[in-house]
This record gives structure tokens, sequence and C-alpha cells, in this order.
């Protein structure tokens, strides 16, 4: 699960600062890890929502495995996280697998 459907941008520690808090758009993060089931399983709904709103808002996955220090920093302390950012700040975050409504619910609140 390294790789990224084109909606969904890969952060990493070298891209974080310009994807997420330069960004002109609402970014909704995924804080997740390889060896995370229920990461796993939000992955199809993540994907689905993505493809909905492009271009309204930015979608990103943060491996907390390889750059912890980001996670570490915004206290997320459980996989998944979502975190959404807005102007740079973390406006909303939800921690544990969501659903494709609970997504949609997260980012309409915060368009």
């Amino acid at each position: 699960m390294t790789e990224t459907t084109s909606q969904i941008l890969s952060i990493t520690a070298k891209n974080f600062e310009a994807e997420v808090l330069h960004s002109e758009l609402p970014v909704l993060l995924d804080y997740w890890a390889p060896w995370c089931q229920p990461c796993q399983m939000m992955m199809p709904a993540f994907e689905a929502v993505a493809a909905d709103y492009a271009g309204k808002i930015k979608f990103g996955k943060l491996n907390i495995d390889t750059d912890s220090e980001i996670a570490a920093r915004y206290n997320v302390r459980g996989v998944p996280t979502l975190m959404l950012f807005k102007g740079g700040n973390p406006e909303d975050a939800r921690t544990g697998a969501q659903s494709k409504s609970q997504l949609i619910a997260m980012i309409d609140n915060a368009l």
C-alpha cells in the first residue's frame, strides 16, 4: 500500500510543508501504517471520497512508521487518524476507521 492513486498524495517530511501547510485547498491527511488493519479497511472509502472531491480538497496519506516526527508534532496517538487542515492549521481530527459517509460529513463541515 505504498503507492497511492492520482487523487491521493503521498505525504512525507520532505513535502509536508508545501503540500499540507501551504496548500490553497483544505487537506484531509490520513495518518496510517502498513501493519494497521483498520487503515487497510478504510482505504477504499478514502479513495472513493478522494475521487468525488477532486479539485475541492487535497487528500494525502502519511506513513507514521517513516515520518513519525510529523505524527508526533500533531499528537497522533493511534492509526488511522484523519486530520483536516485548512490554511495550514488542523481544524478537525478523528481517530479510527471512518466510513465513506463519516468522511463526507467531515469534509462538508470544512468546506
